[in-house]
């Protein structure tokens, strides 16, 4: 059965007419709750009150859902300014990233993974690397710098979301557990690490995001003048990983 008639569904006069704009914002709540492993056209198809089949008047299935999925957390990424220079626009840009994956955490499997990208997407990866050409950023140094800085970004993220607390408070339990049943002159290092930083008031494992990613930053360099060309190495300078 499709949708009751008048493309209502069940919930009778009144309702929001189905959308694919709603499918899949529908899709996105059901991953956010469940999982992406949990989305099913029924259970995408259940909080919207209609059944199943009548999704597909909307899109295509579950790959054309999950396109829209990828699309629209990377429609909730901020872009790069462009009133700061690039250090800033690439940090603001991926602590906004940070903020994306951690409140959609099955989202960071399929960032780059799908392959019919969406408006929201194509935008996003065409700022930033407009951002760092901008900026004096070769063709190959600015493929260099998105693929480090991405690389940290979702390397920490899937690494955030797998441990096993989630802010201070929990840390301070987990880690004051673990500190309690380990004798200290057997590990040693884990025990100094614990009580002198961990454990201390006010440590939050996420300025370890900021602290990276200013290490990560600053190790990145224009290798280009604004107008695009590539400047002479000076007398005693070497020529580079293209020279």
């Amino acid at each position: 059965m499709g949708e009751r008639a008048g493309g209502k569904g069940r919930g009778g006069a009144g309702r929001t007419p189905l959308s694919r704009e709603r499918v899949i914002r529908t899709a996105v709540a059901v991953a956010d709750e469940k999982g992406s492993a949990a989305l099913s056209m029924r259970a995408i198809a259940a909080p919207l009150g209609v059944e199943a089949m009548s999704l597909y008047h909307h899109v295509a299935g579950r790959d054309d859902i999950l396109d829209g999925m990828v699309d629209a957390v990377f429609g909730e990424i901020d872009l790069p300014p462009h009133d700061t220079d690039w250090k800033s626009a690439m940090r603001a840009r991926a602590l906004s990233a940070r903020a994306a994956l951690l409140r959609h955490p099955w989202a960071i499997g399929l960032m780059d993974s799908r392959s019919r990208p969406g408006p929201a997407t194509l935008r996003h990866h065409d700022a930033v690397i407009g951002a760092l050409r901008t900026a004096g950023f070769s063709v190959p140094m600015t493929a260099h710098a998105v693929s480090l800085i991405d690389s940290y970004l979702y390397g920490f993220v899937l690494q955030e979301i797998s441990l096993p607390f989630s802010g201070s408070a929990e840390l301070d339990e987990v880690a004051g557990a673990i500190l309690h049943d380990m004798p200290a002159d057997t590990y040693p290092h884990l025990t100094e690490l614990a009580t002198q930083l961990v454990l201390t008031p006010g440590y939050d494992y996420a300025d370890e995001f900021t602290f990276g990613l200013a290490r990560v930053l600053d190790a990145l360099h224009p290798d280009e003048d604004p107008s695009g060309m590539r400047p002479q190495p000076q007398a005693g300078e070497g020529h580079g990983p293209w020279g």
